[in-house]
């Protein structure tokens, strides 16, 4: 599978990405077996670059993504995981429902902080039981996640001490890279406002639907030289299944106006003889600011099914045709949105 470079840093990383987070069974158990079997279909199709975080099954992922990683050569394949969100052990019947289906027994608690980054990477090497982690992404930092107000604070603890702490884990060698995972455009721009950062794993916000990276983050990556990560290219997976009644966008029902979007985009796709997830999938690749799009599945057949559609390539005349159809998300309240 082609490469491409992440910032400034000679880190390659495959064109496709592997996102674990539904082996930690998001909203439907996923049982060890099909998690190895699905990884596996994963590095069968030429995938090398694989993401993680502490947050998926509360641990759970690490787990299982170090143990299949853990007989692969050395330097045959990248490896992201994140902080920001420390776990702590909770008795087994006070698991808090995050979505996760048979989560390890531990609840988190946010810590962006330079001791909070410190400890967050020497627990993630413990559940990984590896020795090696290449890029490390600021977790769901933002008003997404924790409200306009809240994050005031926790944006004060990420610049006053935890950049220092990725930029001395990248300056030691620890990791080759660090930036963002977030789903919201605003918190990338105060971040690169103050700092300079690799990459931004940006779920959700460059699709062929939603377009809000357009405007202001991505002429900001192309002068910085900041690489993105593009996650959520299906939108909750309306992209995908196309605007069936109980479709998702942005992880909640998909509103009558996406619903008639996504639905005279089916017919565009209809009228060349395609799904619609493949122009989906390969849009975000257009951009050479963008070094990988990431997928994220429980079952190996959806998973070659989804690399079956990164061949042939779409011309570029095809992507002007779903232009008058995008979507730009909403300022952000006071009130954090998703947990």
């Amino acid at each position: 599978m082609k490469t491409r470079t992440i910032g400034k840093t000679g880190l390659e990383v495959t064109e496709i990405g592997f996102g674990t987070a539904a082996l930690g069974g998001f909203y439907r158990t996923c049982p060890r077996d099909q998690a190895m079997a699905t990884l596996q279909a994963a590095w069968d199709s030429g995938i090398r670059y694989f993401d993680v975080a502490p947050w998926y099954g509360m641990g759970l992922c690490e787990h299982r993504l170090g143990e299949f990683l853990r007989d692969k050569p050395d330097d045959s394949y990248v490896l992201s995981t994140k902080v920001g969100r420390l776990l702590r052990p909770v008795p087994s019947d006070k698991v808090p429902d995050y979505g996760y289906v048979d989560a390890l027994p531990f609840d988190v608690d946010y810590d962006y902080s330079y001791d909070g980054i410190m400890r967050s990477v020497e627990f993630s090497y413990a559940r990984l039981g590896l020795n090696r982690i290449d890029i490390l992404y600021v977790h769901d930092i933002g008003g997404y996640t924790h409200g306009k107000v809240l994050n005031q604070r926790y944006l004060g603890q990420l610049l006053e001490s935890g950049l220092k702490a990725l930029e001395e884990l990248k300056s030691s060698g620890t990791i080759k890279a660090y930036g963002l995972g977030v789903n919201e455009v605003e918190v990338c721009l105060d971040v690169m406002h103050a700092a300079d950062i690799d990459c931004i794993l940006l779920a959700g916000r460059y699709t062929l639907l939603d377009r809000s990276a357009v405007a202001d983050l991505l002429p900001l990556c192309e002068k910085k030289g900041t690489s993105l990560v593009v996650g959520g290219v299906f939108n909750s997976g309306i992209l995908a299944t196309g605007s069936v009644p109980d479709a998702h966008f942005d992880y909640l029902p998909a509103t009558a106006e996406v619903l008639a979007k996504v639905g005279t985009m089916e017919e565009i796709a209809r009228k060349h003889g395609i799904p619609l997830a493949q122009p989906a999938l390969q849009f975000p690749l257009r951009n050479p600011s963008v070094a990988s799009v990431l997928i994220g599945t429980a079952k190996p057949e959806s998973l070659v099914r989804n690399m079956q559609l990164m061949e042939p390539r779409l011309p570029d005349s095809l992507y002007a045709e779903f232009e008058g159809l995008t979507l730009v998300a909403p300022p952000l309240g006071d009130e954090a949105v998703r947990v």
